[in-house]
């Protein structure tokens, strides 16, 4: 650019003059925020952003976990006033929830509010200069804007896998490799959320924060958000100032003759060694930044007196010797204790202050008392279950009228865990409260569809009321629909407009939204997902365990002896009452298999799944066998914190897929199952395809569609025989003569196509109809949900 000309008009001269004056005044605010990091991502970000907003908003915090040290404390002061007086606005976020997920103060929020509490104080008496300064609680902004905040960590915890998320584990004091549980994760993925719902235009936080926040300008560029957070990380200080002594450490409440023993008998000083020397740094960090001199007292014979002004002239008096460890250290314990003492003064004469201080001094004593969190052993249930295991319930004596509920109940399920709980629960609540769900994510086959009418109006016949769970979050984080929410919606009222259609009796269920029920009453789902997730422990690191286990088991065996495979692993499932491999085994709920590489919302998910449960209140989980793990997971949370009611789990049979080797239906190959909305030719020309052993029961899918899908709906199977139509009404005598060769394949198959065909027209004419579900269905269609030959589209 050419310099001004002296002889330019008045008015263009004044505006380059402004101009320069501008610049001036934004290298100077820039020059006082970057002194605050020992780096800056990205200088030139930095300056546009200070030329553009007066005054930006920068995102500092701190997780209340005990007692506060002198780097946490005083650092944080310098740096906030630094900021200020640039003229930013600094909004502190007090992460209790995150304490919380990191067990600190054993995981109680009370405790963890009054350390908090505390921190405040301290960081106002030692000098916070509090005018353009916010402190704002982690858990109310939350709760007060979950449905702008939970969608967000959602989003994150999609777009990145579990290993990315572990390498950012130092945020929390943990290495990749350490044991972590699943709220690490969820940890990661809130902590990388945080500056982005707090729309700071700065991060400010230590070099061990870095990875997080690279994270969430990462997730910028990935969603293409505009004004990524410039981040600023300061120089981390040595907490302690002894090697050897986990005392050392210097603290913001500590008196002065504390400060003197830690600093002049135990820290370490080595003479002549300027590179990690923790005295030296804090001279360095704390001294000069906050008195911008240095003063070393000393006898005449020693050198006499010294000032130093800058850090360079210390490390060189230092390393040629002209300066002794004890003098330095005395000089420090001097400087340090006139810092400390106004904070001293505070908590001595300040009633507030002094009861604050008693409380998180006797909140630590017990702290060290107790173990956080402490793991139970395996329950005997969870080492010796089965389906007719013994029960301290046994012999309950039930009248007529349970005995028929109970009947009707347990029909729905392969397996009941516990049978006896059921009966007491039937003898004691006219109308238990059942779980049920679905993710909606595109066709809907006919075991999802029939089997859960049938089921349904089975427990509401039985006085059950029924909560049925549409699981759009559930899908967005399993990427179903490319995650799109809107489309998800979609789908999930077109599946209840099928269910509707195919005989579901409303009268006593309720369908909710996951989306709009769990921001309705955030301030109580997610505690309780936290709560869950800090409980479930990932064991070696990134390792999974999937490679040590058998890759089939029976279904009705127990999963955690199954899973004992090992010497390592049976010594660590005795120390953890669940661990997340157990959370990565869950991820099979989700369709995923375990050795398919995991993001971290699948991890997630489950924790996410096992906290529904507890959230509606549920008395019985009506799901998949498929579902069967996270729902033992819910059971095991129960004696973990010590819950008597802990949910009956039904789980239900899950059909295979019609051809042969198929163990599951499978969406994504339209010809493994009959789907809901398959015309009449469809459905001849699946079944007549479908896999169907001569003499063979087991493992024979079309005997399966009759046994689960026929029969329950109809209670009866007739077969058109050459000799006349015969009428079965019990699977065991289908069976027998299947076997036998007196029921043949195609009279089987012709037989089983018209009963499917029966269930399926009322569906059919529903949809082209009703103007209502003829829309869902155009809508759905357009999506291309389903594959282009879909004779309801033609």
């Amino acid at each position: 650019m050419e310099a001004p000309s002296d002889n330019a008009p008045p008015t263009q001269a004044s505006s380059l003059a402004s101009k320069l004056q501008i610049s001036e005044e934004v290298e100077r605010r820039c020059n006082i925020i970057k002194s605050v990091g020992e780096q800056c991502i990205n200088d030139d970000e930095l300056r546009d952003l200070l030329a553009k907003k007066a005054g930006p908003v920068c995102y500092d915090g701190f997780e209340p976990s005990g007692r506060m040290h002198i780097a946490q404390g005083l650092m944080k002061i310098m740096n906030v006033n630094k900021l200020t007086s640039a003229g930013c606005r600094v909004k502190i976020w007090i992460a209790d929830w995150f304490a919380f997920m990191n067990n600190k103060l054993g995981g109680d929020l009370k405790k963890i509010r009054i350390v908090g509490e505390y921190y405040k104080e301290i960081f106002q008496a030692a000098g916070m200069n509090g005018e353009n300064v916010e402190f704002l609680w982690s858990s109310d902004e939350i709760n007060a804007r979950g449905d702008e905040y939970w969608p967000l960590v959602m989003d994150i915890a999609c777009r990145n896998s579990l290993a990315k998320i572990k390498r950012c584990m130092p945020i929390m004091g943990h290495s990749e490799t350490d044991e972590l549980s699943a709220a690490h994760v969820l940890y990661v993925c809130m902590q990388c959320a945080d500056p982005l719902f707090l729309e700071a235009d700065i991060c400010q936080l230590g070099m061990d924060q870095q990875t997080v926040n690279l994270l969430a300008r990462d997730y910028c560029d990935e969603t293409e958000r505009g004004n990524k957070p410039v981040i600023l990380s300061h120089h981390m200080l040595p907490t302690k100032m002894s090697k050897s002594d986990s005392s050392s450490a210097i603290f913001m409440d500590d008196d002065e003759v504390e400060v003197n023993r830690k600093i002049k008998k135990k820290a370490y000083c080595p003479p002549k060694i300027v590179e990690g020397n923790p005295c030296l740094e804090y001279v360095k960090y704390i001294i000069l930044p906050w008195f911008n001199e240095f003063t070393v007292e000393r006898d005449e014979k020693h050198g006499g007196n010294k000032t130093f002004n800058n850090f360079e002239d210390i490390a060189a008096d230092y390393e040629s010797d002209k300066l002794h460890p004890m003098d330095l250290k005395n000089a420090l314990s001097k400087a340090l204790n006139n810092i400390l003492q106004p904070v001293r003064d505070h908590f001595k004469t300040n009633n507030g202050a002094k009861n604050l201080l008693k409380q998180v001094t006797n909140l630590l004593k017990q702290d060290q008392k107790t173990n956080r969190v402490v793991p139970t052993e395996l329950s005997s249930e969870m080492e010796a279950l089965s389906v007719n295991a013994p029960s301290s319930a046994a012999g309950l004596e039930m009248s007529e009228e349970v005995e028929i509920k109970y009947n009707i109940v347990r029909s729905i399920g392969e397996e009941c865990i516990q049978e006896d709980e059921l009966k007491n629960l039937l003898s004691k609540k006219p109308t238990p409260i059942c779980y049920d769900g679905f993710e909606p994510s595109g066709r809907m086959h006919i075991a999802q569809g029939v089997m859960k009418v049938t089921n349904v109006n089975k427990l509401t016949s039985a006085g059950c009321q029924v909560k049925i769970w549409i699981a759009d979050w559930f899908a967005q984080l399993n990427n179903k629909l490319g995650g799109d929410l809107e489309k998800i919606k979609v789908v999930g009222e077109y599946f209840k407009e099928i269910w509707q259609a195919g005989g579901m009796n409303l009268e006593k269920v309720a369908f909710l939204w996951a989306s709009e029920e769990i921001s309705s009453r955030g301030n109580k789902y997610w505690p309780l997902v936290m709560d869950i997730a800090r409980r479930n422990n990932l064991p070696l690191g990134s390792r999974s365990y999937a490679m040590t286990r058998p890759a089939v088991f029976n279904q009705t065996e127990i999963l955690v002896s199954s899973v004992m495979s090992s010497v390592q692993f049976g010594r660590l499932i005795k120390e953890l009452q669940l661990s997340v491999w157990f959370v990565n085994r869950c991820g099979q709920i989700m369709g995923r298999s375990e050795t398919e590489v995991l993001s971290a919302a699948q991890i997630l998910y489950p924790c996410m799944q096992c906290a529904d449960i507890f959230f509606l209140e549920a008395d019985i989980c009506q799901l998949g066998m498929d579902q069967r793990k996270v729902n033992m997971l819910a059971r095991e949370y129960c004696d973990d914190i010590k819950r008597k009611n802990k949910p009956i789990i039904l789980s239900h049979h899950m059909l295979p897929g019609l051809l042969e080797g198929q163990e599951k239906m499978s969406k994504s190959n339209p010809s493994s199952a009959i789907f809901m909305e398959d015309e009449e030719d469809a459905v001849n020309e699946k079944i007549s395809q479908a896999h169907c052993p001569l003499k063979t029961v087991v493992g024979n899918p079309c005997l399966e569609y009759v046994k689960y899908l026929v029969l329950p709906r109809f209670n009866e199977l007739v077969v058109e025989q050459n000799d006349g139509n015969k009428t079965f009404t019990s699977f065991e005598d289908i069976a027998a003569d299947y076997e036998s060769g007196e029921l043949s394949e195609e009279d089987l198959k012709k037989a089983l196509i018209k009963a499917l065909n029966i269930m399926l027209q009322p569906v059919r004419d529903h949809f082209k109809t009703n103007e209502r579900a003829k829309n869902l269905l155009e809508q759905v269609r357009v999506m291309k949900c389903f594959p282009p030959s879909c004779l309801w589209f033609d």
